[in-house]
């Protein structure tokens, strides 16, 4: 039989759950961690001040509530001066941050990716953004890592998709970044999804499935409140289409080929085009009432409900965040996605599921890669 933890593992235990929710919800009161965290009020006191000497909160007496008695102590993270580097490598640009404790962006730089660029060259900019960043942190600051979300697809001088070999993300652990310490590294699409699971458009929500387009599709996937790195799958060669147009993988009509960017403008008539630019002008112009722009929203909005809907019957989500392109196709095709869903999906499947668009915006994959970095702090405050 494993022996029971010891004081101080139950402690440290404590002390990385207050952590964590003040990480997520940001300014709380004593009162109210009480409440939501089960322990007795010396408790939290204790474990406050533990964190408070660490250097990763700091506490302030609550605004006048005009309530009798005095007012209860709010807990702040250090969001100043405890923070991670986040860089997200994507199909069109390459973009960085510095994140404090709390998830708040403290400074942040981006460049373009010019087709073709391999991972290794991308890492590049990052590295010299990082460099940059770093004159502006305080020196009383605390770096904790850094997390790096990559896109699954990169962009071919042609536009077409080219798959990123995995072994160039792994090498990524041992880039040249600039940046002492560990390394995180995590799917674009997977850890958007944990930052919209955690304080985004599915907050609440146990059970997430965010999508993310551009010239493919990702998928990531929070089942049962947990996270689920490396699980997403490559949901873009599903095949809902076997007549459809033929897939760089091999296969035809995979549901990349319904609803990419390449299916969107080629509908409507742009197939010289490509890049969000492209997809945004297919969309204004359907907004205008442009005929043939509204006809091929409506086609892909239609895959993109049809997959959606079978999706919702293998993962059950509460929750879909549309990111990327799809965010936009879904802005103008909302009903007609949600119609195609519900022809598609099991009726207990697709009554509880919510469509959204992500409360975070762009910033959903800078936050979920700083939440890798963050994690060993969480889950032990203490750890040097």
């Amino acid at each position: 039989m494993r022996a029971a933890p010891s004081r101080e593992e139950v402690r440290r235990h404590n002390l990385g759950t207050l952590l964590r929710y003040v990480h997520v919800h940001g300014a709380t009161s004593r009162a109210e961690l009480t409440t939501r965290l089960g322990l007795n009020r010396s408790t939290i006191g204790a474990l406050t001040a533990d964190l408070a000497a660490a250097g990763l909160v700091f506490e302030r007496t609550q605004r006048d509530t005009g309530r009798a008695g005095r007012p209860s102590l709010v807990v702040r993270p250090r969001s100043a001066t405890v923070y991670a580097y986040a860089l997200s490598i994507e199909v069109d640009r390459v973009r960085a941050a510095r994140v404090g404790l709390g998830g708040r962006i403290l400074d942040r730089r981006e460049a373009p990716r010019p087709p073709g660029m391999p991972v290794p060259d991308a890492v590049r900019p990052l590295a010299a953004f990082v460099r940059d960043m770093t004159r502006e942190v305080p020196d009383d600051a605390r770096f904790v890592g850094t997390g790096v979300a990559v896109v699954g697809r990169s962009r071919a001088a042609d536009g077409t998709a080219v798959l990123v070999p995995r072994r160039q993300i792994e090498d990524l652990t041992a880039g040249e970044l600039g940046v002492p310490g560990r390394v995180s590294v995590g799917n674009h699409a997977e850890v958007s999804a944990l930052a919209e699971h955690s304080r985004g458009a599915a907050a609440g929500c146990d059970n997430v499935l965010y999508l993310y387009g551009d010239i493919g599709v990702g998928a990531g996937i929070v089942a049962d409140g947990r996270r689920t790195l490396g699980r997403g799958g490559e949901v873009g060669h599903v095949v809902v289409n076997p007549y459809g147009r033929p897939c760089p993988c091999g296969s035809r009509g995979c549901w990349e080929t319904e609803i990419g960017e390449r299916a969107l403008l080629e509908h409507a008539g742009r197939s010289g085009e490509s890049g969000r630019e492209a997809v945004l002008g297919v969309v204004a112009a359907a907004m205008r009432g442009d005929n043939r722009a509204q006809s091929a929203i409506r086609e892909v909005g239609g895959w993109l409900g049809f997959g959606v809907g079978n999706l919702a019957n293998i993962v059950n989500p509460e929750a879909v965040v549309f990111g990327g392109t799809l965010r936009d196709i879904y802005l103008v095709a909302a009903a007609h996605i949600r119609s195609r869903m519900n022809a598609v999906a099991l009726p207990a499947c697709r009554e509880q599921v919510r469509l959204r668009t992500p409360g975070l915006g762009e910033d959903a994959a800078l936050i979920g890669a700083a939440e890798l970095a963050f994690e060993r702090l969480l889950g032990d405050p203490l750890v040097n």
